[in-house]
């Protein structure tokens, strides 16, 4: 009698066992070693503010595309670039790390040839790994140019002042400089965000025996104002328009003049086609994953490098560009460095949401990684300190560790908005509380962001304890 029970018990509990497995939702079972490893595609805005693609607010500049992803994706409400400036906000998501294990917060920095990036960690899980675009960041070639630090291929502009032209001249190939002749002697026959799109799809297009990385890191809608003509029309009488005047009259009408000499009949419209323009090539990244039938297992990533600007005719005041953010470029204020952050991701995320986990440009490194199955303990030299957010990547997301995200900002020669050169910016987050300090030695500024996003009303002299908490984290990483 005691073996027929325990037969009948055995038996009743492989039954309960498989009844529960049955009753799971498939993308419970999201983290089975067997789960083939997807695709990643991280498409990388230029300059783009948080307001500035529908799905964020009431802009009225026109992105289906992007919307779409994020209707049938997460929306991520309180994403974080590494910076408030290009180049240190890519050195941090390349890398993993923010302000306080970087050496250089200003946009000088570029990477170094012992540093670990991306790419290099996804190689260890066998991936093929691809950049086009805007790089900026590694201007020795063959030390840390794009081939160097990790990256199997490589199609675009190579060091910073290459990505402030919308009609390039020169773009780079694998290390060998291309002449674009569609645009020499003042044509604009070629623009630079359509051959980025191009090359990206001829190579997702390709025959692949290893899932690949692409980093798409387009250089708009960063100044100069430009876009192909059938965008810009869509905007024709749309807004009231001020032409910016460039360097058309012998000398700077503004202090961008030098950098962007050619005059802007319409900004505005200008600048809306950009960004609709980027939403149409984003859609057709997107139907190119879908016609080779890999669109469900392919995560793609969609973010901006910092908070929009306000160069050679750009106006973040009119487009509200940042709301419900104070700030812009430049800035430490949540308008500098709060950026749209898109996941789409099908076979892993059924359920659509809006997720308001605070994260930034140093988390997606060890999150690829994860992704991709890698170890960051056996990967060489790596050095970062974000964390994984693959538990906020699934339908029973799981809460993230308690952390503070710090941002530091150095001002340097050579930006015509960068004000005293050596002067530091600091801030970081830590859950609700937002604290910033635009003086090394200046007082620090108290944020409580659940009721005051806009960073109006501080609250430093209220809650003494947090502001030396915070002060004492600036001073050990003010050096």
């Amino acid at each position: 009698m005691m073996m027929s029970y325990q037969a009948h018990w055995q038996s009743s509990l492989f039954a309960w066992i498989l009844a529960l497995f049955a009753c799971m939702p498939s993308s419970a079972l999201a983290d089975d070693a067997d789960a083939e490893p997807p695709d990643i595609v991280l498409i990388l805005a230029d300059d783009l503010g948080f307001n500035q693609i529908g799905a964020y607010g009431d802009t009225p500049i026109q992105t289906p595309h992007l919307d779409q992803l994020a209707a049938n994706g997460i929306r991520f409400t309180q994403a974080y670039s590494g910076n408030t400036v290009c180049s240190p906000s890519r050195v941090s998501l390349f890398t993993g790390r923010d302000g306080r294990l970087m050496d250089n917060n200003s946009n000088t920095v570029q990477l170094k040839d012992i540093d670990v990036t991306i790419a290099h960690v996804l190689k260890h899980a066998g991936y093929d790994t691809a950049l086009f675009g805007k790089y900026s960041i590694g201007s020795q070639m063959g030390v840390t140019d794009p081939l160097a630090m990790g990256f199997d291929t490589w199609y675009g502009m190579y060091s910073i002042l290459e990505g402030h032209r919308q009609y390039p001249t020169i773009l780079w190939r694998d290390g060998k400089k291309l002449r674009i002749e569609e645009n020499e002697a003042g044509r604009k026959g070629a623009y630079a965000q359509a051959l980025f799109t191009h090359e990206a799809i001829q190579y997702i297009k390709q025959d692949h025996d290893n899932p690949f990385f692409v980093l798409l890191a387009y250089s708009s809608p960063h100044a100069e104002l430009a876009a192909p003509p059938e965008f810009v029309e869509r905007y024709k009488d749309a807004f009231p328009e001020t032409r910016y005047g460039g360097m058309t009259n012998g000398t700077p009408s503004d202090k961008y003049g030098w950098y962007y000499p050619e005059p802007v009949e319409r900004p505005h419209a200008v600048l809306a086609g950009m960004v609709t323009a980027l939403d149409a090539y984003i859609g057709q990244i997107y139907q190119t994953l879908e016609s080779k039938g890999i669109a469900d297992n392919t995560l793609i990533l969609f973010t901006s490098d910092n908070g929009p600007h306000d160069e050679g005719g750009g106006d973040p005041t009119f487009f509200r560009a940042s709301e419900p953010y104070k700030g812009m470029k430049r800035d430490l204020y949540d308008g500098g460095i709060h950026v749209p952050m898109i996941a789409h991701w099908p076979a892993a995320i059924r359920s659509p949401r809006v997720d308001d986990t605070p994260w930034a440009f140093a988390d997606v490194l060890p999150t690829f990684a994860e992704i991709a199955g890698v170890s960051l303990d056996i990967v060489p030299r790596v050095k970062t300190n974000g964390v994984s957010v693959l538990p906020r990547l699934r339908d029973d997301p799981r809460p993230l560790p308690n952390r503070t995200l710090y941002w530091e900002f150095g001002k340097q020669a050579g930006d015509p908005n960068s004000g005293v050169v050596g002067e530091v910016y600091q801030a970081a987050r830590r859950g609700k509380w937002k604290a910033v300090r635009y003086d090394i030695d200046g007082p620090i500024e108290l944020y409580d962001l659940d009721s005051d996003p806009g960073e109006t009303v501080n609250l430093a002299a209220d809650e003494r304890g947090l502001r030396e908490e915070f002060t004492a984290l600036f001073e050990a990483n003010k050096d």
